[in-house]
């Protein structure tokens, strides 16, 4: 105690502060430890007996956006729990540029007021520079006398002209707790404005009518898909793509020669049934298998026809004993393509789990209607005329994975999904914090791509028979049967296609590594939900996310999302409700677009495994084909190149893994200890997966939390 009375004359408000995190200093000098000066520092605010003046520290962080810096004169003023506040302050560091784009600026502040708790800022800037305009990331102040007392102001907007902020210790409120309720009011106005709904294609899902600054890549060079594109055929040296046809298969093997253009894992293994079978179950079109329990009426199989495939089993006893699958595109059904001289499939196709636990296909019909011309083929038919039947198969396959599973169900329906989020629910919200590291780069990406792939002319056109009429027509017929509380609920999703029991199709890679993920995500969910409304009144005195909510399922043609299946549809009533749709969303944004996105080069690179285009007629019958019949079929070798090119470049990760957040928007202590829950739960799924994967021929990556990224961000 001799040594702290020591350091106490020396640095009284430091010492005072320490005593603080010990207990009341008050008592401690009630016992006889120090004089009578040093008992009225004691009752003073922190630190006013070292100097006639109080020293704050103030870290600002400009945000790394386009015209994020500013040139222009900033001031503030802290403000104390107890009513106190400095004199306003202009913040400036001699000789230095200070507030430039992406940089952390640290300035002092001295004033004769001393603040104990910081508990608001008051932030402003004039109009003055070249460039006034100035994006806030965070602000973090600490009075020098008390260094281990830190005060973060959560900003992540941008600062008008001569408007004076106040920012709140955390800047965490539901709308009806919020003290700043007039700025909240203004800053959600604008938004709206900023922020509109449309459907730029009619029909379809809805969008952001035009992008707004907030939302631009802050660089370019990872999601310029055409200056990449132009750098990856150089990079690759690939000069033998510029025109021409295939002369054989193993012709098309050889052009992946470059360390950028690698050979694809489909080359060795895209004609055998049991990778033909995996693709269902461990790729990109993960969720459109489902348990067939009786044959379709429209399937024109017969027991006899598939007895030869059924290891000795009655077709009864595969049906009992949970072993035939089936995959039904009735939905592509009359489907537009981008001209006459291409067509699209509409096939169903069965699968049979053999003894050895692989999936194998045993047949395939390529239209809807049993008749002459359309005949079911099975494994004993003519070697290249089964392939055939195959590649038309994963045509259609490719067509729906394309439009649906990865465009209209991740990249488009969250598009919309984020935008009324803007719209109606403030930054200073804790579901806005907790939402908004999955919204990175969506609205971005999705505008780049849609000007450079799903454009007329654009890569869709030219690489798949649908092209982009067949597209958006299939993403209107998908829009309308998708629904959150089934196929945006992973559990209601397998439960609907007869896969939730794990003892049924047992090496079903997707679900055995999506799962953990999706509870994992809940869990997460749950514990924040739980944490801001402990109470019902909480949910529905939320004026916030009620209009969230029925902006989530107001008509798309009236200005909304026109979702359907949201929990309460339009009204939040409890925490159940809330806890799916915020599960819901944040799997869609992180875990469900990794495992349709991330596969991508490795199926589509090698045309004959999983050919986005085919031209000519699918057959009609059994007759014998050959190689030739293959390659004519196949796309030319400028589209083979544009379909290496753009799968490579979408197959990249574009964000941190999944839980390691780009932004940190969550700051309050309870909240970031739930964050860092989530994180220890997703290392120990990382490593499950890791274990699995080593006895899985090929591994499954796509879903280990290392793997999956945060948004849908390429």
């Amino acid at each position: 105690m001799r040594l702290i009375i020591n350091q106490m004359l020396v640095r009284p408000a430091t010492l005072i502060c320490k005593l603080r995190s010990m207990g009341n200093a008050k008592s401690y000098l009630q016992n006889g430890i120090g004089s009578p000066m040093l008992f009225q520092t004691a009752n003073r605010p922190c630190g006013v007996m070292a100097a006639p003046y109080s020293s704050y520290n103030i870290k600002i962080k400009t945000g790394d956006r386009k015209k994020a810096g500013t040139d222009a004169n900033i001031r503030i003023i802290l403000h104390g729990a107890d009513g106190q506040k400095t004199s306003p302050a202009k913040l400036d560091n001699l000789f230095r540029d200070d507030f430039e784009r992406g940089r952390t600026d640290n300035f002092t502040v001295k004033d004769d007021v001393e603040i104990k708790d910081i508990s608001k800022i008051e932030l402003w800037r004039d109009k003055s520079g070249v460039s006034s305009n100035w994006y806030v990331d965070t602000v973090e102040v600490w009075n020098e006398a008390c260094p281990e007392e830190t005060f973060v102001f959560p900003i992540y907007r941008w600062v008008k002209d001569n408007y004076h902020y106040s920012i709140f210790h955390l800047d965490t409120f539901l709308p009806q707790d919020d003290p700043n309720s007039d700025q909240r009011h203004m800053e959600i106005a604008d938004k709206r404005r900023t922020y509109e709904v449309t459907q730029k294609v009619k029909g379809a899902t809805s969008q952001v009518k035009q992008i707004p600054d907030d939302e631009q890549f802050s660089f370019d060079y990872k999601w310029n898909i055409a200056t990449r594109k132009i750098k990856m055929i150089a990079q690759s040296k690939i000069i033998s793509l510029v025109s021409g046809t295939w002369e054989s298969l193993s012709h098309l093997k050889n052009v992946y020669t470059s360390e950028i253009l690698k050979e694809p894992t489909s080359t060795t293994r895209w004609s055998n049934d049991i990778f033909f079978g995996l693709q269902r179950t461990a790729n990109m079109n993960h969720s459109v298998i489902q348990l067939c329990t009786k044959i379709p009426d429209n399937l024109a199989v017969t027991e006899d026809m598939l007895r030869p495939f059924l290891e000795g089993w009655t077709l009864k006893q595969v049906f009992d004993t949970n072993r035939l699958f089936m995959v039904d595109y009735k939905i592509l059904e009359g489907l537009p393509c981008k001209n006459e001289n291409f067509v699209v499939c509409a096939p169903i196709a069965l699968f049979f789990l053999n003894g050895e636990q692989h999936l194998v296909p045993i047949a395939i019909q390529l239209k809807q209607k049993p008749a002459k011309d359309n005949p079911v083929f099975i494994p004993t038919d003519p070697t290249w005329t089964w392939m055939m039947a195959k590649m038309w198969f994963n045509n259609a396959d490719a067509s729906y994975h394309q439009s649906l599973t990865h465009l209209g169900f991740t990249h488009l329906l969250m598009e919309g999904v984020v935008v009324v989020t803007h719209r109606n629910i403030s930054q200073s919200h804790p579901l806005f914090k907790l939402l908004a590291p999955h919204y990175l780069y969506l609205i971005a990406i999705n505008t780049r791509g849609l000007e450079l792939l799903v454009s007329e002319g654009g890569w869709v056109d030219k690489t798949m028979n649908i092209g982009i009429k067949g597209m958006f027509e299939l993403i209107r017929r998908g829009i309308n049967v998708w629904r959150m509380d089934q196929h945006g609920t992973l559990p209601e999703d397998l439960k609907a296609r007869g896969m939730s029991n794990p003892k049924v199709l047992p090496n079903y890679h997707f679900r055995s590594d999506a799962l953990p993920l999706y509870w994992a995500i809940n869990n997460y969910v749950k514990k924040y939900v739980k944490l801001y409304y402990d109470t019902p009144d909480k949910i529905t005195g939320d004026w916030e996310i009620q209009n969230w909510a029925k902006e989530l399922v107001k008509p798309r043609e009236e200005g909304g999302c026109g979702l359907l299946g949201v929990p309460g549809n339009g009204t939040i009533e409890s925490q159940e409700q809330l806890i799916i749709i915020l599960t819901s969303i944040i799997y869609t944004c992180s875990v469900a677009h990794a495992a349709t996105n991330f596969p991508q080069y490795d199926e589509y690179a090698f045309p004959p495994n999983y050919p986005a285009s085919l031209s000519g007629k699918p057959p009609t019958d059994k007759t014998p084909l050959d190689e030739k019949d293959i390659l004519k079929a196949l796309p030319d070798k400028p589209t083979t190149l544009d379909v290496m090119v753009v799968t490579k470049i979408l197959s990249d990760k574009g964000t941190k893994s999944l839980g390691d957040f780009e932004v940190q928007y969550i700051f309050d202590p309870p909240a970031r200890k739930i964050v860092q829950e989530f994180r220890d739960e997703l290392a120990e799924i990382s490593k499950q997966v890791k274990e699995k994967n080593k006895t899985r021929n090929p591994p499954y990556e796509w879903l280990d939390p290392d793997v999956v990224p945060n948004s849908i961000s390429i």
